[in-house]
């Protein structure tokens, strides 16, 4: 219950930043230089500057079918989530006072899409989202052979396009820049301050490279059971241990030097991951 409660508080926490912070990105840089975004988000920008509905309308009204596919697709616990948070960041842009910092498109544009990527990255570590357009890149990706990012692409190039023609293709091209600088963000946030690499060594001094991971990088690692494919004159597979470990990219250099002075031959497999859940990885290393 006591865990329950904590991710409970986490998840509040997380999405009420990320409200706040979307809401920053639009109220303080984007609506009041006239810029849009990708996503619903965008279209609810757009949509807001030729009809007289107000945007924090929009941005409920235009979720409703992205949210409803949620229920169908993703679950009811998320959708929920979604719901509450696309209201919260409705009622943010309506009602809190958030400052104008600045007029220079540039800046409009970086920090803009900075601070609303930032706010949907947060929104979606606490389990919900500020923009229906990946519960719509999910399920069509499930339908097509297309990817999650080919889906939102195709859909951003739609409604930049859109804005070229009945803006310019000034603001559309501005729009992109604030794509950019959102997406990277939401990815930042999602990923992590620290990119971790995983790392798998084949090499027939495998207990002296455990070793060193252990005691010199302060590593966990974990040993798999296995068997060398390739054998001259066909002679029966030597079985070997296969050594795995999840480092920062910042550690990558210094592994691969180790690992190279206890054996040269050795073989290594190296593989991005996006985040990583208990273990040794995010603990301070071992010192002995």
């Amino acid at each position: 219950m006591k865990t329950r409660f904590a991710n409970f508080i986490k998840k509040i926490l997380l999405i009420g930043l990320g409200i706040i912070s979307a809401g920053f990105g639009l109220k303080g840089f984007l609506l009041p230089n006239q810029f849009i975004d990708g996503g619903v988000t965008g279209i609810s920008m757009l949509t807001a500057k030729f009809t007289p509905l107000s945007l924090p309308i929009l941005l409920i009204l235009i979720n409703i079918p992205f949210l409803v596919l949620s229920l169908k697709q993703i679950g009811k616990s998320f959708t929920i989530s979604s719901v509450l948070a696309i209201i919260g960041l409705a009622f943010a842009v309506a009602f809190f006072p958030y400052p104008t910092i600045t007029s220079d498109k540039l800046l409009v544009a970086a920090f803009g899409g900075f601070f609303l990527g930032g706010g949907i990255g947060l929104a979606v570590r606490g389990g919900a989202v500020l923009d229906g357009t990946e519960v719509l890149a999910i399920y069509l990706s499930k339908k097509t052979g297309l990817t999650v990012g080919d889906v939102i692409l195709i859909f951003n190039i739609i409604i930049f396009s859109v804005a070229a023609y009945l803006l310019s293709i000034e603001t559309a091209l501005y729009a992109i820049l604030t794509y950019l600088a959102a997406s990277r963000t939401v990815d930042f946030v999602l990923e992590g301050i620290e990119e971790y690499t995983g790392v798998t060594i084949i090499s027939q001094h495998s207990e002296e490279v455990r070793f060193m991971i252990i005691h010199k990088m302060g590593r966990g690692v974990t040993i798999y059971q296995g068997k060398r494919g390739y054998t001259p004159n066909n002679t029966p597979p030597a079985p070997i241990d296969v050594i795995f470990t999840v480092i920062t990219r910042l550690e990558v250099a210094r592994l691969q030097s180790e690992v190279e002075q206890i054996d040269p031959e050795a073989f290594i497999i190296m593989h991005s991951i996006k985040d990583t859940r208990g273990g040794m990885i995010k603990k301070r290393p071992h010192k002995h």
